[in-house]
């Protein structure tokens, strides 16, 4: 018997594994039928499971053919945008034992803090510093951690300013709350509420955690969004650590999630991760479900193309030569400059400390040098928080994104917090190379007015103190 008010009210164990390695094992490579399925998707229609199953039996000729789609699909929905964000870890007190990961409550080496309200402000410094305007909190699992403290450090960190800098959107990655819980961080103003399920793969899912711990209930986490939608949080995101089972069942187990919380909410994730399992102190790693390259680049192409207007977030955690050959496979936001110890944007110098992170980072370059080489790749970076401070989020954002409308919201905002990066916290390269593209950029823009709009702006940032001048 189900507990009702533990759970939200479509409660379902909607991960059927027989069925998903049943298409697993049964689903063939097919011509005819990936390129159908991928005419499907280049009409912005979300694929079924059954067929993202057919694209990742794709053999490598087709998956050529799947790469291509993937960034013409990207192009057409996002154009040449990637938005950026930091991760800002507040504290690391964990009561769960995920055997994968350092914060785990069992491992002895990891050095435990949390951050206070001063070296909140510390680290919020430091980043708006550097011209970030994005940011995720990153908690463990633990009573001090609960929806009002999590509500109380975005509240602090809206707060926060440092010159022109501010943070204008706060993103939250947590464990799942109950109802009134996601009620009380969406009053404080969150943005995007995440969580990972981690496997989809039920074994696997009780073998990484244990059933003594709240993470090994699997039905209350993958419950988790259900009920941050029923607690009014309109934008969420779903995630699935690679690495931990077959990457071909995780995919399909991602795609089911968004298909049912489309189904069921109106709408899908805002945002879905596709991190790969890393290093981490304490941690022995398997490797036999280890996701080589080709693999990895495959997967993330696929999600493009079943779920096209969901936000794909590439992490800090690959290396910067895969995630540079990877930004055209319809990767939409990246994080940059950054630093998951807590209290690394301040106390720890260019290293890393192993013992005082949840993992090892493949990509340490400061966000300047993750800018400049965005700008060389022909990629607008932007710091654009539009949509959700005027309600274009959950079922509105779709309501724009569908017909293609966002692109004449997106893209002049993304110049215009482009420019604002330029002025203010750019290298003297970083920014000869952005106003190129700036410049670049603008005579791409059909509609006269709007492109008078955008220069109006520009000019105005570029020769004053005003900020934040968006559409």
């Amino acid at each position: 018997m189900i507990n009702k008010k533990k759970f939200s009210s479509t409660v379902k164990d909607f991960i059927n594994d027989d069925f998903l390695q049943k298409l697993i094992s049964d689903s063939k490579p097919d011509k005819k039928a990936v390129t159908d399925i991928i005419s499907k998707s280049l009409n912005k229609q979300a694929l079924s499971v059954e067929e993202t199953a057919v694209l990742i039996a794709a053999d490598k000729d087709l998956t050529e053919v799947i790469f291509e789609a993937a960034r013409k699909l990207k192009r057409e929905v996002y154009g040449n945008r990637i938005v950026l964000f930091a991760p800002l870890y507040i504290g690391n007190k964990c009561i769960n034992n995920c055997a994968y990961c350092a914060f785990r409550s069992s491992n002895k080496e990891a050095v435990r803090r949390t951050l206070n309200s001063q070296e909140i402000s510390n680290q919020v410094q430091a980043l708006e510093d550097v011209g970030h305007k994005r940011l995720i909190l990153v908690f463990g699992e633990h009573k001090d951690y609960d929806a009002a403290f999590i509500a109380d450090c975005v509240r602090q960190i809206y707060s926060i300013k440092s010159g022109h800098g501010e943070i204008r959107r706060v993103n939250i990655n947590a464990a799942p709350l109950d109802i009134e819980g996601y009620k009380t961080v969406k009053a404080a103003g969150i943005g995007t509420y995440q969580i990972f399920m981690e496997t989809y793969h039920h074994e696997s899912y009780r073998k990484y955690h244990p059933a003594n711990t709240k993470k090994g209930d699997y039905l209350y986490r993958l419950d988790g969004l259900s009920r941050a939608f029923e607690g009014g949080c309109d934008d969420v995101g779903i995630g699935a650590l690679f690495g931990l089972y077959d990457w071909r069942f995780e995919t399909l187990g991602l795609v089911s999630h968004a298909l049912f919380l489309q189904k069921n909410y109106g709408v899908g994730p805002h945002t879905i991760s596709f991190p790969r399992i890393q290093p981490a102190a304490g941690t022995i790693l398997e490797e036999k479900w280890k996701v080589k390259d080709e693999h990895f680049k495959k997967l993330v192409a696929i999600l493009r193309l079943a779920v096209p207007y969901t936000g794909l977030i590439l992490t800090a955690r690959e290396n910067p030569q895969l995630r540079r050959e990877m930004m055209g496979f319809g990767v939409s936001q990246i994080d940059a400059g950054s630093r998951i110890e807590i209290g690394g944007y301040t106390d720890f110098g260019n290293q890393q400390v192993k013992e005082r992170e949840q993992f090892m980072l493949g990509d340490i370059r400061s966000l300047d040098s993750v800018m400049k080489e965005l700008i060389e790749d022909d990629f607008v970076p932007s710091f654009c928080t539009a949509c959700y401070r005027l309600g274009r989020t959950g079922e509105h954002f779709m309501e724009f994104a569908i017909p293609g409308f966002i692109k004449r919201f997106c893209q002049p905002n993304a110049l215009t917090t482009l420019m604002e990066y330029l002025v203010d916290y750019a290298s003297e390269e970083t920014r000869a190379s952005g106003l190129k593209l700036i410049n670049a950029e603008l005579e791409k823009i059909k509609d006269e007015k709007i492109k008078a709009q955008v220069k109006q702006r520009l000019k105005i940032i570029q020769e004053s103190q005003q900020r934040d001048l968006y559409f």
